[in-house]
């Protein structure tokens, strides 16, 4: 079968979708498909997704893009949209199904007043407000979990389509590494992603804080380097000394530092997977994450789980992996278990039998 994927616009520099992307071009081959994965060509922009760059993007966004991906579509037997913020370019009458990955919908949720940690300004609500409009004109829906799944058919009801639950993969052969020479010597806990306000950051600060006096270890944030206010907040609370940072790490970096971390601690208040809690699981390192879905669903259960905004509860469970248990151990095994089923063979069987159902129904 062949098939069309529409990835993201490069110049917005979205690096987990266009993995995503990736993955599915070569999952969808192996499958002995023919995909062809095109994105949004750039014209205009070059400053980047900042600032006049990103209203120049529109222009090759939603200006120019719709009619050279409805042109590109010719010839293929499907469609599939790998982000759902291009579910713009779903047309309203196709005679080949385009069906669409929905990974999550806080920022429609944001627009329509939900707190989602995603506000939206006069023109994002337009924007948000366009998305759904096109996740709703597709012929069938892949949502990552189902939380999200819980989410677009409570906006949209009066969809027709299938909507299925089709999980992430692993997006690099993690394992455990503990043979590597750690990066970081001293016990740490490692927070892997952005300083965006969901990631919730703040709070793992304070668990540092509020078990500084009874555990030497150092607190390793790995990605997005710290804003000011976070910046603010550790020198605050007396922990300059005691966090790390680690910009951009490459995979086999990740692994490296899963591997060797006391645990995971993911915090994030508002998520539509969670992708580190599976490579963290994936490498042997437990995980402490709040409870707030899909949190509990993506890590099968075999994490340690607080309220998103109890600090202390985040410290005692630290302090409470921190040294060999039976409990630590029963998360590791649990978590390689959970983890070992996140395969991209499982991905692409999901996308396909959501093609093949809305192919029947076109």
């Amino acid at each position: 079968m062949k098939i069309l994927l529409i990835g993201n616009y490069a110049p917005d520099a979205q690096e987990s979708m266009l993995r995503y992307g990736s993955l599915l071009e070569q999952g969808l081959r192996e499958a002995g498909h023919e995909p062809t994965l095109i994105s949004p060509r750039q014209h205009f922009a070059s400053a980047g997704p900042q600032g006049r760059g990103k209203w120049i993007g529109y222009i090759d966004k939603y200006v120019l893009a719709p009619s050279q991906l409805h042109a590109a579509a010719r010839g293929f037997d499907a469609v599939h949209i790998c982000d759902h913020s291009n579910a713009v370019y779903a047309p309203q009458h196709s005679d080949i199904p385009w069906t669409s990955n929905c990974h999550d919908l806080l920022a429609v949720r944001g627009a329509l007043g939900e707190d989602t940690d995603c506000p939206a300004s006069a023109t994002g609500k337009l924007l948000q407000a366009a998305i759904l409009r096109g996740l709703q004109r597709t012929a069938g829906i892949a949502c990552i979990s189902e939380a999200t799944l819980r989410d677009f058919k409570r906006l949209s009801p009066q969809y027709q389509g299938p909507v299925n639950c089709v999980p992430l993969p692993l997006n690099f052969p993690y394992h455990p590494d503990v043979a590597a020479v750690p990066a970081v010597r001293q016990p740490y806990v490692l927070l892997v992603g952005s300083n965006h306000r969901r990631k919730n950051r703040e709070t793992a600060i304070r668990a540092m804080a509020a078990i500084a006096d009874r555990w030497p270890g150092t607190m390793v944030f790995a990605g997005q380097a710290l804003s000011d206010g976070q910046r603010a907040l550790i020198e605050q609370l007396g922990l300059t000394q005691r966090v790390r940072e680690i910009l951009q790490p490459s995979n086999r970096d990740l692994q490296q530092l899963y591997s060797h971390a006391t645990a995971l601690v993911f915090p994030s208040r508002f998520e539509g997977f969670g992708w580190p809690i599976i490579e963290a699981q994936a490498c042997g390192c437990p995980v402490i994450c709040s409870q707030r879905e899909p949190h509990p669903e993506v890590s099968g259960g075999c994490a340690m789980f607080c309220n998103a905004d109890d600090s202390t509860a985040f410290g005692n469970a630290i302090l409470s992996l921190s040294s060999a248990s039976a409990a630590r151990d029963a998360l590791i095994a649990g978590g390689l278990r959970n983890a070992a089923a996140h395969t991209l063979a499982t991905l692409t069987a999901g996308i396909l039998d959501l093609i093949h159902t809305a192919r029947g129904r076109v």
